[in-house]
């Protein structure tokens, strides 16, 4: 399963959280990860609210109110402690490790001297807790977002006033592509910058997917500009179907005739699916080859590369072609007391035509010191004796 995360609204703890649960993830996986932590005691409460109409999910922290600034050390000891699974620590010690770090650079102080103030509150400590644990039962094999609306303006922190968006959001999300929005307030809070930044790996527009869940968290603020909401899509990946093959080609009037067969060589050890000549005769009365190699698209540049390489053409054509192939079934025969491939064509669960591999029978002939021409006709014999094809 994929997930897809629409931050067009920013992104905060909360919203994550409600979002996740309003996917399907059971309350009980992020509560109960919470309740492993050694601090006062926490409660996650859901609420279903509407934002511009839109149903979503508002997950309440319910702690009791804490002075504590804990350091980054303060953090790190505390999940150390905890009774979390393995992914669930760890997880959560990279998003306060982004924290620290960001703090820091912005404080201008060692990420161990980072006092976290509103992070390292209770209900920032469960906010990340729990989003991790939600992400960890989910087990996405890839996560996405959109560009992250951070928001303007100006609010007052720990510290004092501190511009829109934060310094330790911009910290947090060097390389992400983020825009400021229609709102002049905070959109992006440092906890959600964190978790976002340690959880997607790819930041677009919605990857092809077959959409199986949508969850909708809700942030606390209803602003008139957009509903403050972060949207979580799940679903299977949409593999798209592959382009069409393509036939390159190019008319030669000027090279060693001698020189061909290895060219011929070179191009199907490059991964042609086929390649030919055919003599054509050109202006002037020039006898010459129009050389076609047959390949999928993501190879065109490598047979271009082999066809430039070993001939002496200075351009080529690339014309799209479309395969109508045959089900193919590997099968051999047994013939003079060896086995030869045999290549079964079925159509419409019948078999419609059969060929002998002919390296196998010229090997064959060789070890059995019979003529080709001899094993041949037995091999194919057996091949339309166990393989007899249906004739309409």
């Amino acid at each position: 399963m994929i997930g897809w995360l629409d931050l067009s609204a920013g992104a905060s703890g909360d919203m994550l959280l409600g979002a996740l649960v309003d996917a399907g993830v059971p309350l009980e996986v992020p509560a109960g990860a919470v309740a492993a932590l050694p601090v006062e005691r926490i409660r996650l409460v859901t609420e279903s609210v509407t934002r511009h109409g839109l149903g979503a999910t508002r997950v309440h922290v319910q702690a009791p109110t804490s002075s504590a600034h804990r350091t980054w050390a303060d953090v790190r000891a505390l999940l150390g402690q905890a009774a979390l699974p393995g992914p669930v620590r760890d997880g959560a010690l990279a998003v306060f490790e982004r924290l620290a770090i960001a703090e820091g650079r912005v404080h201008r102080v060692s990420p161990d001297d980072v006092h976290f103030h509103e992070v390292g509150a209770l209900d920032a400590l469960a906010d990340v807790v729990g989003v991790v644990a939600a992400f960890e039962h989910l087990g996405l094999s890839r996560l996405a977002a959109s560009p992250i609306t951070l928001g303007s303006g100006t609010a007052r922190g720990a510290h004092g006033v501190v511009p829109i968006p934060g310094p330790a959001v911009l910290e947090l999300l060097t390389g992400v592509p983020v825009v400021a929005g229609a709102v002049a307030a905070e959109m992006c809070t440092p906890t959600g910058a964190a978790l976002v930044a340690a959880r997607v790996g790819e930041w677009t527009t919605l990857p092809p997917m077959r959409v199986e869940r949508v969850g909708v968290g809700a942030g606390g603020r209803d602003p008139v500009e957009l509903p403050n909401v972060v949207r979580l899509v799940l679903g299977e990946p949409a593999h798209p179907q592959p382009a069409s093959p393509v036939v390159l080609e190019a008319n030669i009037d000027d090279l060693d005739p001698r020189l061909w067969p290895g060219v011929l060589d070179a191009l199907l050890a490059a991964g042609a699916s086929d390649a030919w000549l055919t003599p054509i005769l050109m202006k002037k009365g020039r006898p010459a080859y129009a050389l076609s190699v047959l390949c999928r698209p993501e190879l065109v540049d490598e047979v271009e590369a082999v066809v430039f390489a070993t001939t002496s053409t200075i351009g080529m054509r690339v014309v799209p072609v479309g395969k109508v192939a045959l089900e193919r079934v590997p099968a051999s025969v047994e013939v003079l007391g060896a086995r030869v491939g045999v290549k079964v064509a079925v159509a419409g669960g019948r078999v419609v035509n059969v060929s002998v591999e002919y390296e196998d029978v010229a090997a064959l002939a060789r070890d059995a010191g019979v003529p080709v021409k001899e094993a041949l006709r037995a091999a194919t014999a057996a091949a339309e004796a166990a393989y007899p094809v249906m004739r309409t």
